[in-house]
């Protein structure tokens, strides 16, 4: 099997990960946890939004927390913003839904970076491919991300 692109980016930029490979296809945010022997808390989505037409923002949510649409809203300052459609994550990402990793992304967006990631020490991600996910450090999350923003999105906070 190919090394997924995050992790290719990875390795390019210096950063230590390991890629984790399910052997059976993910169903359930429950099952991608336990086969990676994580708490769900540790799974990271990288979810896109549209901010305006043909600009786009990364957020990376840790766990089940849903994104306040007021605090979304309010950081990139407009009053409308929607989740970007299927083809919208392929054309801006290069990734399908389900396998979108804020590294090796096709085109460079802004990346929020939601405080829930950084509270666990070890964290998954999408890696490029389906049913693969790349573990890493919550710190190297950072460390790779360089100048992403950090926020505190979650609805519970």
């Amino acid at each position: 099997m190919d090394k997924p692109p995050a992790s290719i980016a990875l390795y390019q930029l210096g950063i230590p990960h390991r890629v984790f490979f399910h052997d059976k296809p993910v169903t359930s945010f429950e099952q991608a946890a336990t086969d990676r022997n994580q708490r769900p808390e540790q799974i990271v989505r990288s979810i896109l939004f549209q901010v305006r037409p043909g600009e786009f923002v990364m957020v990376l949510m840790a766990g089940r927390d849903q994104v306040d649409w007021r605090k979304l809203r309010q950081l990139v300052k407009r009053s409308r913003v929607r989740m970007a459609t299927e083809d919208e994550v392929l054309e801006v990402t290069g990734y399908r839904i389900g396998t979108v990793s804020p590294f090796g992304v096709k085109n460079q967006v802004r990346v929020l970076l939601d405080a829930s990631v950084l509270r666990e020490e070890e964290v998954s991600l999408g890696s490029g491919i389906r049913n693969v996910a790349i573990i890493m450090k919550s710190k190297d999350v950072r460390k790779a991300l360089g100048d992403a923003e950090i926020v505190e999105f979650g609805e519970s906070s």
